[in-house]
């Protein structure tokens, strides 16, 4: 089928098709930022990145279609005049997606291919369809959208219409790096200044658009809209030639908090940019006290009492609870303590050193009584293994080390921030898929399959390809709040089985990791179980499947030098 016209959603789903079939990052980029600069429309352009890279609706307007895979499958079965268990869930089994099954029905069953027609509906005419799908709260009336749509569709474009109301990934191996990239080629900008565009905004849409109109200098941030945090990466695979360069500091076992003060205006961000000032009523007094003019810092939230930080196990009591109890806030009094300044009275401090950021956060922390971080000088590996256990003696987690010219990486893991935890044994993980279980845990999921990220890695297409499965760990409190959670973000069913949006991230604890050639990871993890829910985190927080090969390497390398000091076996002859 020839390419249409630029602004219709066959267009786009096309170019979205064939960006799937093509290997390569930089041929995929390629294909997107030609179908960008192809669109001449604005309004066309903003919708379009949005679609590849957010869903039906920008992640910064907090909208959802509520449109549930049930609710989809059952309407496409009926839309073909199939029984729905006889014949649509076992061409689901086979092809392992709904939305798949759903385009190859459309295209080869008489009764669907009978509906449907290809009128070339626009982009513009389907953003209005998304829209009526928001408003509309009627289950009967939302089939009755949908339906219409349909049929004014080819079955290509139900295809992606499904995955991109999902808000989910398009499962093409192109993510919003990509996206980014694609802008920046299309309309011949810096990619740096499209990222900070990006970040600043938080909406791909309008980046795009300052892009093309080459007012991304224009881009500025506004208070009470959370930027993406600054990340570190484990010391072990990064090597550090110059240590002096970096100033240390304990790594608390807490929660990652950006918190935007203007005055008595006062709202706190966690890791995945979701808004959590309800949940930590004392911390939001704490600054109203202070009356400070505007001012974004980065910090961490721990238990504090009795002078002391407690586990990460204390804070999780109070992790979701939108509207804690006293009796929960005496037990678990939290603090907010603060270790960067991103922003002061109108001045964006990104792009000033780290150093220049720190002198002016002690000034600010010296008028307005604010906990903040210590920090320590180094200047051997001597230092590093002192201050890390120390940083062990006094319960926290290790060190991070901080380059001290580094301007702030907003959602970069780079060698600026370095993190220098416990030895090996756990992974941060995503859960990928939920197992329903049977026995006393009939009708909840209780098993799970965990995943790495290898979005960055040229050998896969996918964003996280599994590691393990786990079913033990966890709380039955915890079960509970992970199978609530799992209803708004399953994407697919599978009988038993439930495809998730990746979302939730699992610090997992293992014995081992073992070679498994018949994996797509080529590893899987010895007896791994849950160590913490990490409800704070967000997917891009996620190791990596290369994380896993450093560390089977490691133990490896451990192995043979035991064996070199105490050898299991001599040459003879």
């Amino acid at each position: 089928m020839e390419m249409q016209t630029s602004n219709s959603f066959l267009s786009l789903v096309q170019t979205t098709q064939k960006i799937s079939t093509t290997r390569g990052n930089n041929a995929k980029i390629k294909l997107a930022a030609s179908y960008f600069e192809s669109l001449s429309s604005n309004a066309d352009l903003k919708l379009a990145a949005r679609y590849l890279s957010e869903g039906a609706f920008s992640s910064v307007s907090s909208k959802k279609a509520s449109v549930g895979h049930r609710t989809i499958a059952t309407l496409a079965a009926d839309f073909c005049e199939i029984d729905y268990e006889l014949v649509f869930k076992p061409s689901r089994t086979a092809t392992g997606s709904s939305s798949e099954t759903i385009q190859r029905l459309f295209e080869n069953i008489p009764e669907a291919q009978s509906k449907w027609n290809d009128t070339q509906l626009t982009l513009q005419e389907i953003d209005s369809i998304f829209q009526q799908l928001y408003i509309t709260s009627k289950r009967e009336l939302k089939n009755q959208i949908l339906w219409d749509a349909w049929t004014k569709m080819t079955p290509l474009e139900v295809k992606y219409f499904i995955r991109i109301l999902g808000q989910g990934s398009l499962r093409i191996g192109f993510e919003s790096k990509s996206v980014e990239n694609a802008i920046a080629k299309a309309f011949g900008q810096p990619l740096e200044s499209v990222r900070y565009a990006r970040m600043i905004s938080g909406s791909m849409e309008e980046t795009a658009l300052m892009a093309k109109q080459d007012v991304l200098d224009k881009a500025t941030f506004e208070m009470f809209s959370p930027i993406a945090f600054m990340l570190a990466s484990p010391i072990e695979s990064r090597s550090v030639e110059h240590l002096s360069e970096y100033i240390a500091e304990e790594k608390f076992d807490g929660m990652r908090c950006q918190a935007h003060v203007e005055h008595g205006k006062v709202k706190l961000y966690s890791r995945d940019l979701n808004e959590i000032t309800g949940s930590f009523p004392e911390i939001l007094a704490f600054f109203q006290d202070r009356n400070l003019s505007p001012t974004v810092l980065d910090g961490e939230i721990c238990v504090f009492k009795d002078d002391t930080i407690l586990p990460f196990q204390m804070l999780q009591k109070r992790m979701g609870v939108k509207k804690p109890s006293e009796k929960l806030l005496a037990e678990y009094p939290v603090l907010f303590i603060a270790y960067d300044l991103l922003f002061l009275d109108g001045d964006s401090l990104f792009d000033d050193s780290l150093v220049v950021r720190r002198r002016r956060l002690e000034d600010l922390a010296s008028e307005y009584s604010l906990p903040i971080t210590s920090q320590m000088e180094l200047s051997s590996e001597d230092d590093v293994e002192k201050l890390f256990e120390r940083a062990l003696a006094h319960g926290n987690e290790g060190l991070m080390l901080k380059r001290k010219d580094s301007v702030y990486e907003y959602g970069q893991r780079r060698k600026s921030w370095l993190k220098v935890k416990k030895p090996s044994g756990s992974l941060d993980t995503v859960m990928l898929y939920a197992h329903a279980g049977s026995g006393k845990r009939g009708g909840t999921y209780s098993d799970f399959t965990l995943g790495v990220s290898v979005k960055e890695d040229e050998r896969y297409e996918e964003e996280f390809i599994p590691i393990g499965k786990a079913y033990g760990g966890y709380s039955d409190e915890e079960l509970k709040k992970m199978n609530t959670l799992i209803k708004d973000i399953t994407l697919e069913r599978f009988g038993p089985t439930l495809l998730l949006k990746p979302h939730l991230v699992i610090e997992l604890e293992f014995e081992d990791i073992q070679v498994n050639k018949r994996t797509k990871a080529k590893y899987t993890l010895r007896f791994p179980r849950f160590k913490a829910i990490r409800w704070d985190f967000s997917p891009s927080d996620a190791d990596t499947l290369k994380d896993v090969e450093r560390m089977y390497e490691e133990k490896l390398h451990e192995e043979r030098e035991r064996q070199g000091i105490n050898p299991s076996f001599i040459f003879r002859g």
